[in-house]
């Protein structure tokens, strides 16, 4: 059965006491703690529809974090209107949140991008687009995978 019925919810932090290796869950754990749609795009590395997601268009200062295991991912300050139809960054909030493997599924070359702690897939990181950005990347993110904190400052907790 899936407990997970609170879109804004995170799993709940972890402790030395309570420490959860992710990356070493069962396919049924994560469909318990997963809705149905957020397990497709998470843990099957799915797409959601475009210019639907909750924080395509987000501009409030805060962090997020990624919806299955908590980890700070980004920060609102490297987030930037890319009219791709999804959140784009142009940098994670730490170099060690992330991590990428190559994916040529779909008959192309792309770089698929996904969460350090617990492998799940966020999306895709696209260089040399001409945005301007600081970093000239831009982290292409679906929205399902991820949790937003507001803060009053630009900072993650």
């Amino acid at each position: 059965m899936n407990n997970h019925t609170d879109d804004t919810a995170s799993p709940p932090p972890t402790t030395k006491s309570n420490y959860v290796d992710f990356r070493s869950l069962s396919d049924e754990q994560w469909r318990d703690m997963l809705n149905p749609e957020e397990y497709r795009v998470l843990r099957q590395a799915g797409t959601e529809a475009p210019f639907r997601g909750e924080y395509t268009d987000t501009e409030t200062p805060g962090t997020y974090s990624c919806r299955a295991c908590g980890s700070v991912l980004f920060r609102s300050s490297e987030k930037f209107h890319s009219h791709c139809g999804w959140p784009s960054f142009f940098d994670p909030a730490n170099s060690d949140a992330v991590i990428t493997r190559d994916d040529d599924s779909l008959g192309m070359r792309r770089t698929e991008v996904l969460c350090a702690r617990c492998h799940s897939h966020l999306g895709h990181v696209f260089a040399g687009e001409g945005y301007g950005t600081p970093t000239d990347l831009r982290y292409c993110i679906n929205s399902i995978c991820l949790t937003f904190k507001p803060s009053d400052r630009d900072q993650p907790d």
